[in-house]
């Protein structure tokens, strides 16, 4: 018997708040507080299969320090969405974790199956960064606003590494390189 098939199993159903006597957060405003990390957190994740895949698929003179940088980042990303989860569990939420739920809730697009080259891809991922830093933002305001300063620290921790991040791929991007013109012609 799969657990979807047994509802007298169902212990929380995803998109419902039950407010913490720990925590004392209103209800309605843990609510908002769980749907931007449920945001952030589908989000994060979006990101987290890009950069793997990238990593996957990196080629070329600089592969093996790009290779690195996008695992390091990767686990980064995994180890924020793990926190971004549980804060949002412990508001008395359900955190976002399936693949459909993730689309759904995601304010960034899955980049898909294709294999771009390495400069498409390292833009494409700082685009999604930055991306996130932007909305991360407007949560970290949302949380601050609402008096749920612990997930705004939680925010503010992700956005932290997610910016050192940007700023890396940013450099990766410039024009100047040690690889000669007639080595990519």
């Amino acid at each position: 018997m799969s657990t979807q098939e047994s509802d007298s199993r169902l212990r929380q159903e995803f998109g419902t708040v039950e407010e913490s006597p720990a925590l004392r957060i209103e209800g309605d405003r843990a609510e908002q507080i769980v749907d931007a990390l449920n945001a952030d957190l589908a989000a994060s994740y979006v990101l987290y299969h890009q950069l793997k895949k990238h990593h996957w698929n990196v080629e070329g003179a600089e592969f093996l320090e790009v290779h690195r940088f996008l695992e390091e980042a990767y686990e980064a990303v995994e180890h924020h969405s793990d926190v971004i989860a549980e804060r949002a569990q412990a508001l008395g939420g359900v955190p976002v974790a399936g693949p459909v739920n993730l689309e759904d809730h995601s304010y960034v697009e899955f980049e898909g199956e294709d294999v771009y080259d390495v400069r498409t891809s390292l833009h494409s991922d700082m685009e999604t960064f930055a991306d996130i830093i932007e909305r991360m933002r407007d949560h970290i305001e949302l949380t601050n606003s609402l008096g749920d300063y612990t997930s705004e620290e939680v925010l503010r921790g992700a956005i932290a590494d997610y910016e050192e991040y940007a700023h890396h791929l940013e450099h990766y991007l410039e024009d100047d390189t040690l690889v000669l013109d007639e080595a990519t012609h």
